[in-house]
């Protein structure tokens, strides 16, 4: 059961992330420093949602397994790549 309560934090917070990279994005190429800094935020809420999410999460009964570890290295997330290893031993 709470395996439906921190997954979606972990999908969330990533959402956030990839939300926030693309603003911050838009805000360096149009030279807007307001855009940059509200992508910079939202990044930070992101990474700060997937750490609170992982930290109370069980890797060995509710992670991905090799579908997050893959899903970790094609984003460049290191976290989600590590938790999705922690999730396939068994």
């Amino acid at each position: 059961m709470s395996s439906n309560s921190e997954n979606p934090g972990l999908v969330s917070g990533h959402a956030q992330y990839v939300k926030g990279a693309a603003v911050s994005a838009v805000g360096s190429v149009t030279g807007s420093e307001s855009w940059q800094q509200s992508g910079e935020q939202q990044k930070e809420q992101g990474v700060n949602e997937m750490k609170a999410a992982g930290e109370a999460r069980d890797p060995q009964s509710q992670g991905f397994g090799k579908v997050e570890e893959l899903a970790g290295k094609a984003a460049g997330c290191e976290g989600m790549e590590n938790e999705g290893a922690a999730s396939k031993k068994e």
